[in-house]
């Protein structure tokens, strides 16, 4: 499995941004994704996640409500919308994959990363 994410830019406070996360040689749909970010000097942190088969969302107390996770199964792909941007949102943007329906919210259970995508809010 080959991961690939996009989408991350500098950006105001209070604006949107769509991050895109292509899962090139999933061979199975029981499997989930997840967003994780690392900012600076902090431990790599679960954002949201989502489950292949279902689509069951699951998300960071911090971003609930301003992000979403959706998919689209047909392109292998999986976004994450974030809207109302804040500067604490600041960080590289990852997307993992494991096989397994579980979304772990942390880091070690995910055997598959992409090469991360940088987003910066600006206050």
């Amino acid at each position: 499995v080959q991961l690939q994410a996009s989408g991350g830019g500098l950006v105001q406070a209070g604006d949107s941004l769509r991050l895109s996360c292509v899962a090139s040689g999933r061979t199975s749909n029981d499997a989930a994704t997840g967003w994780f970010r690392q900012a600076p000097g902090k431990e790599r942190e679960f954002v949201a996640g989502i489950r292949w088969s279902g689509g069951n969302q699951y998300y960071a107390d911090s971003v609930k409500g301003r992000f979403t996770i959706s998919k689209n199964s047909a392109k292998n792909t999986v976004y994450l919308q974030m809207n109302s941007l804040k500067p604490e949102d600041t960080a590289v943007y990852y997307c993992a994959l494991r096989y397994g329906s579980t979304v772990h919210r942390t880091a070690q259970w995910y055997g598959y990363w992409g090469q991360g995508t940088q987003v910066t809010v600006s206050s």
